[in-house]
């Protein structure tokens, strides 16, 4: 099972190095509702992993994940700024973005390594799914309402 921690932390590194990407040619192009709430939508898709019974955590599990995941996001949250531009809103570039994703990226890792040792891989997985959708949720959230802010704002101009 080891070896299942490598590779999907392998793969972590690749989605952060895709969010990065992503985040900066977006940062290029106007914001726009449906852009920032498609991400959670799609990926809550991925709840149907909890069909699985291997997957399956224990509330207390549920509510230790949600809550690592609330927290980080507070960072994202910090960091996801809006701007207008040529009567348009933008997302501001933020280098401490790329830190802090890195950062999360590196304590997760180093969570899983931990945790791996007690916790079944399965539980694992449903747990860091869990983690990053608690995560992403609230961020484009607080995206979304100071999105809605900004279009009022233009709308006075």
């Amino acid at each position: 099972m080891n070896n299942m921690v490598v590779v999907s932390s392998i793969g972590a590194i690749g989605m952060a190095m895709l969010a990065m990407f992503v985040r900066m040619k977006a940062a290029k192009k106007p914001a726009t509702a449906k852009k920032i709430i498609l991400p959670p939508l799609f990926m809550s898709t991925g709840a149907l992993m909890f069909v699985v019974p291997m997957f399956r955590v224990t509330y207390l599990e549920l509510f230790e994940a949600m809550a690592v995941g609330l927290v980080f996001s507070i960072l994202l949250i910090k960091t996801s700024k809006f701007e207008i531009r040529e009567n348009q809103i933008f997302l501001q570039r933020s280098r401490a973005f790329v830190f802090i994703l890195f950062g999360l990226l590196v304590l997760r890792i180093i969570l899983k390594l931990l945790l791996s040792s007690t916790i079944d891989y399965g539980e694992l997985s449903g747990m860091f799914f869990i983690l990053a959708f608690s995560m992403i949720l609230p961020w484009r959230i607080a995206m979304y309402l100071q999105f809605r802010r900004f279009q009022e704002k233009l709308k006075k101009l």
